[in-house]
């Protein structure tokens, strides 16, 4: 479980600095340049002779669909729905992960339906707005599928690495970024009508997008799959929501929105907070009987 705490503090700061730091980028260029740095960062380790080109190809297909896909639906649906709905979307990840898991076993686990709905209750409580976009569908629909492109991509990763203990995650890591690498650079030319990378950003622009890459991209990712093979269900998917109170924290009082946000919202955050946060007990306490 510590890999995946570890990446939910990354990925909350993360909220700030891209609200900060990135506006004007096109969002599929930004996806594409976490994505090609992240993969510059795990050439080094990638081992051809550890896997076949059957396994290979199976992993340029996973991070196609869970980077790839994800960040292209993720990011194209702020082009129909303002950034509240976008985030209150996502929440629905952790029950695609139990239903997918289920559905693949055959089998009903209610502890961990109900830590997911905790979960999703927890997100919904913070992350609530008004429904007001003429295009709600559409950037409904795209999230959905961004949802489900990360929870099919950390299950699947999980089962193809739990059936195979002798291969080191880190040396077939790169062959994830290169399907989501190759993947997000075609939907930035094709949608953006863009070069796969933003040339005329600014210093401090780039250095952002090193760090995202670097950092929340790329160890954020291969933390977070490596994590995912560490722990059960039940907690993989409450981790996938327990992201927002961090990010709703650092983004208040970090980054300097404490101000613009009245007490109800602050109070929404804390009973959030705290069904995420049982959610992820219950969850818990199931694998502990388990094991």
């Amino acid at each position: 479980m510590g890999y995946l705490l570890i990446t939910t503090f990354i990925w909350a700061f993360s909220f700030g600095l891209i609200g900060s730091a990135l506006k004007g980028l096109d969002p599929l260029q930004l996806a594409d340049t976490r994505l090609l740095i992240a993969l510059l960062v795990f050439l080094p380790f990638l081992k051809l002779t550890n896997t076949n080109y059957r396994e290979k190809l199976q992993l340029i297909l996973i991070g196609a669909i869970q980077y790839g896909l994800m960040y292209t639906c993720y990011l194209s649906a702020f082009r129909f729905l303002p950034s509240h709905l976008v985030a209150l979307f996502s929440v629905f990840t952790p029950l695609y992960i139990v239903i997918m898991n289920d559905l693949q076993a055959r089998s009903f686990t209610p502890w961990y339906v109900l830590a997911s709905l905790l979960s999703i209750a927890g997100a919904l409580v913070i992350k609530v707005g008004n429904i007001d976009s003429n295009d709600f569908w559409l950037g409904f629909g795209l999230m959905q599928i961004s949802n489900l492109a990360f929870a099919f991509g950390q299950l699947v990763y999980r089962d193809w690495k739990l059936s195979r203990p002798q291969v080191k995650d880190s040396s077939v890591f790169g062959f994830l970024y290169i399907g989501a690498a190759v993947f997000t650079c075609a939907a930035t030319i094709l949608i953006s009508k863009q070069s796969p990378i933003p040339i005329d950003g600014t210093a401090s622009q780039w250095g952002a997008l090193i760090y995202l890459g670097v950092v929340a991209s790329g160890l954020g990712f291969f933390f977070w799959n490596k994590g995912a093979t560490q722990t059960n269900v039940g907690v993989l998917a409450v981790f996938n929501n327990a992201v927002v109170p961090l990010a709703m924290f650092t983004s208040l009082f970090i980054f300097g929105e404490a101000q613009e946000v009245s007490l109800e919202e602050l109070i929404k955050l804390l009973a959030g907070s705290v069904l995420i946060i049982l959610a992820l007990t219950i969850a818990q306490k199931k694998q502990n009987l388990n094991g």
